[in-house]
């Protein structure tokens, strides 16, 4: 049964033969265990992804698999979290005839790896039936290994995690599934128990494995993207002296934001301590104190568009400029920074969302200490909401 608009299941389950819209694991097909690794405990494992419905509960034309969320096709997250996966073999995706196409194309921006196309049928079930006919004809040129377990998981539920997954094909190899199951009710645990005397198991899930129905589930989708990859602040500076206010700022946000992360590194010539921080860190504050060139912000933006990063979630870019507002006027020096405006726009186009703080540098350490307050709230805002309606502005602490 499917959960209301309002409502998520308490304690969600992966289930070897259960209920529709759980992930379910089974033995494909009588298959020896020839193609599993010395050693292993799963044998070789394969992932049938059925995603050929068309998403009439949300009320949208296009069929929420391929709804966006920050920019990206919700399936392309869950194929994610399966390719994390390394000892699932083969992922199969089962398509309309018209999206097959548009699947194809996702596959290939994305740069999604181990992922097969088949055409889904007329049903759900029949949709994972094909699925398996993919993974056991031996076809020539097919390059898919023939499994011993074969995982079913809903397209639209993107938040599912290897040690669940993992508990599932270990019990769908003690308990199994026949083939009358895959004919008659694959996720039925009713039609197991009834007709096959399989003695099925239910596996325990996680709060967060809830599957996306309805307009407001793309919205939930979205908080959890954003608070995940919210967790881990990079302050870049461009100086190792630990009283600049790079690292003042560096530490004020440590302490105001004791539940995110927050580390530091040097934009050097080299760029080389940035680029260890490029596959973990989607939030970086650039701290400069004395430039209003655009120079630094630009390497750091042409060493994210190098990496993969943005193409997969948005990047966070937030310039802190840092000068004594008694010194020189504030109008003045917004005039003299006009041009973050015009590269956010260029960065935008490459899912990076940059904006600027200006910075009180005052002499007075307690202004300064105010205003080092104002910009950690400032550049938490920015990091947990990734709003791009904020995109090119400059916002002054």
């Amino acid at each position: 049964m499917e959960s209301g608009p309002c409502s998520r299941p308490a304690e969600p389950r992966h289930c070897v033969s259960g209920r529709a819209g759980a992930g379910l694991a089974f033995p494909a097909f009588p298959l020896s265990a020839a193609g599993a690794e010395p050693g292993s405990r799963i044998g070789t494992v394969a992932a049938v992804l059925p995603a050929g419905g068309c998403g009439e509960r949300m009320g949208v034309r296009t069929p929420k698999q391929f709804c966006r969320v920050l920019e990206r096709p919700l399936i392309s997250y869950t194929l994610q979290a399966m390719e994390r996966v390394c000892w699932i073999k083969d992922i199969v995706v089962t398509v309309t005839g018209e999206n097959m196409e548009a699947m194809r194309s996702i596959i290939q921006r994305y740069g999604h790896k181990r992922i097969s196309l088949a055409e889904a049928g007329a049903t759900r079930h029949r949709s994972i039936f094909n699925g398996l006919k993919a993974l056991a004809e031996d076809q020539p040129g097919c390059e898919l290994t023939r499994p011993e377990v074969v995982i079913i998981h809903d397209a639209v539920r993107p938040f599912v995690e290897e040690d669940i997954l993992l508990r599932v094909v270990l019990a769908a190899k003690e308990h199994g599934c026949s083939d009358f199951d895959l004919e008659f009710g694959t996720e039925c645990l009713q039609l197991a128990l009834k007709y096959c005397h399989r003695k099925a198991k239910l596996v325990e899930g996680t709060p967060d494995l809830w599957k996306v129905t309805y307009k407001q589930d793309l919205c939930a989708a979205e908080a959890m993207i954003k608070e995940k990859i919210s967790q881990e602040i990079c302050v870049v500076v461009n100086t190792k002296d630990e009283e600049s206010v790079g690292h003042l700022l560096e530490e004020v946000l440590r302490n105001e934001l004791n539940c995110i992360k927050v580390t530091s590194t040097v934009l050097d010539r080299t760029s080389g301590d940035i680029e260890n921080f490029i596959d973990q860190c989607y939030s970086f504050i650039c701290v400069n104190v004395v430039s209003s060139e655009s120079r630094e912000t630009r390497k750091l933006l042409s060493i994210l568009e190098e990496s993969s990063l943005p193409l997969l979630y948005p990047v966070v870019v937030v310039l802190v400029h840092c000068f004594d507002f008694t010194v020189v006027p504030l109008a003045q020096k917004m005039e003299n920074l006009v041009w973050i405006r015009e590269l956010a726009k260029e960065a935008k186009g490459r899912n990076v969302l940059l904006s600027g703080v200006l910075l009180n540098h005052s002499q007075d350490e307690q202004k300064l200490q105010e205003s080092l307050v104002q910009s950690a709230a400032i550049i938490a805002a920015l990091v947990k909401e990734r709003n791009s309606a904020l995109v090119g502005q400059l916002l002054v602490a």
